[in-house]
């Protein structure tokens, strides 16, 4: 038996378009999921919706259950939150969280999915997959009791690693972001928010996750000698400029690369993908995490959603896509 599901996909660089799909009954081992709700993970779908993926990434960057190829047409996207419709006893009827494209419905190994704890409303969950990389940064380049920490990038990633250091006792947090209508999320995290201009020195840590190399420059003005700067950014086919002279070296200054993809080294031995996931989703049970929601549309409003975001024109932070009767 096969039933009828319907997918965005990006049919040519800044053109997306909703397509209809056959979904097979799930075997004995894979699960039905009737999709509730998606992320739009702003900056690196609005890189793959413009075809800015770089050609030496198309490996790095595929999403689990992509369909296609870069740079198009691809079917993308992880930030899915969805019903289990059919499928094992114990996920029937939960609600359940899965790295998967926007799709109304769809048919993937159980293993694949990870229920929501009961006290995470669906709408926050799709943030998992964002809190999971701000969780790995934080593996990568734990801060100490008392440290002075600045986020610089208040994006999705950048205000979900602010979001957790808030809660480290004794850790003073900036959030830096040249928009000061970022004020107000920070306001809500619970963390100070200051221009770069006005961003305080000699800090121990900095993350940084504005995606431009100006950000990354004054991530590295801002540490004390032999503080380090984590670097979340994906930057997709754009250049990035630096100048290394000054105190770089003379203060020993780190760059350390986090990404999602790997698990950080210090927590291989004992934490696995699905672990760190998990711990995502416990910790998405503060409501703080609400002021990364700034905009909801219909999953058939999403080819111009996309565009608008790309193009700059719609503002966001985690653009929430339903997907009530459509």
């Amino acid at each position: 038996m096969t039933r009828e599901a319907h997918a965005f996909w990006l049919d040519t660089p800044g053109n997306g378009e909703i397509r209809p799909v056959r979904l097979a009954d799930p075997g004995p081992d894979e699960v039905l999921v009737r999709t509730r709700c998606s992320g739009v993970s702003r900056g690196t779908e609005t890189l793959v919706f413009a075809g800015r993926v770089p050609v030496d990434q198309y490996a790095v960057m595929r999403a689990p259950f992509q369909e296609g190829e870069f740079p198009a047409p691809v079917k993308y996207g992880y930030l899915n939150v969805g019903v289990v419709e059919q499928g094992p006893a114990d996920l029937l009827g939960r609600t359940v969280f899965c790295l998967y494209p926007h799709q109304t419905a769809y048919v993937v190994p159980a293993s694949a999915v990870v229920p929501v704890p009961d006290g995470v409303p669906p709408g926050r969950a799709v943030l998992a997959g964002t809190v999971e990389t701000a969780v790995n940064a934080l593996w990568d380049a734990p801060p100490l009791v008392g440290d002075r920490v600045t986020v610089v990038g208040a994006g999705m990633v950048g205000c979900s690693v602010a979001a957790l250091l808030a809660r480290f006792p004794g850790v003073h947090v900036e959030l830096v972001d040249t928009d000061p209508g970022r004020a107000g999320v920070a306001e809500a995290l619970g963390v100070d928010f200051v221009s770069p201009q006005r961003a305080s020195g000699g800090r121990d840590l900095v993350v940084h996750a504005s995606a431009t190399g100006a950000g990354l420059q004054r991530s590295l003005e801002l540490l004390r000698p032999e503080g380090t700067v984590v670097e979340l950014s994906w930057y997709g086919d754009r250049p990035v400029e630096l100048s290394l002279g000054g105190a770089f070296h003379s203060g020993r200054l780190t760059v350390r690369g986090s990404q999602v993809g790997m698990v950080a080294p210090a927590r291989r031995a004992s934490r696995s993908y699905a672990d760190r996931l998990g711990l995502a989703l416990d910790l998405l049970a503060d409501p703080v995490f609400d002021a990364l929601i700034t905009g909801t549309s219909r999953f058939a409003e999403l080819p111009d959603v996309l565009g608008r975001l790309t193009s700059g024109e719609l503002p966001a932070l985690c653009h929430l896509i339903t997907y009530d009767e459509e």
